[in-house]
């Protein structure tokens, strides 16, 4: 699985004209989920969001979680993290998982940090021509892959 971590002032998203999900400040996660991931990549990446230090403390250093935060956590799918781009120019997501895995692994996502947090994650829609907007906050954007736990 690979997930990019944005730390956000605020984040929605929109479906059809309509507002689905909108959170305050926080972070916004884009999950993709690769042919082969597992429960074990969604336990160790939901632990990384959980406990990843992006929010200043006292000192204006970025020492303090989104649970010492007390932030909210907006997570929408996204197979096109999962785009190779090694041969031409047009895309290829033959690693991007099907629905039948990625849909039960980017619930699991979610829900895993949910606990771990402690407050809601809100969500897209699997699936779903969804258009993203957010204020990126610093910016500060991190990539985390669970296959090269860098």
């Amino acid at each position: 699985m690979r997930i990019v971590i944005q730390r956000v002032r605020n984040a929605s998203v929109t479906i059809d004209g309509r507002m689905h999900s909108q959170i305050g400040p926080g972070m916004m996660v884009l999950v993709g989920v690769r042919d082969g991931d597992t429960i074990d990549d969604v336990k160790w990446l939901a632990a990384k969001t959980a406990s990843l230090r992006i929010y200043d403390d006292e000192n204006g250093v970025m020492n303090r979680s989104i649970i010492d935060a007390g932030g909210e956590v907006l997570a929408v799918s996204q197979f096109t993290l999962n785009a190779s781009t090694k041969k031409g120019n047009r895309p290829s997501y033959i690693h991007a998982a099907g629905h039948e895995l990625a849909v039960p692994l980017y619930e699991a996502y979610c829900e895993q940090v949910q606990q771990l947090v402690g407050r809601e994650v809100k969500r897209g829609i699997f699936g779903a021509d969804m258009q993203v907007a957010l204020v990126n906050d610093g910016p500060v954007t991190i990539i985390i892959d669970s296959k090269l736990k860098e």
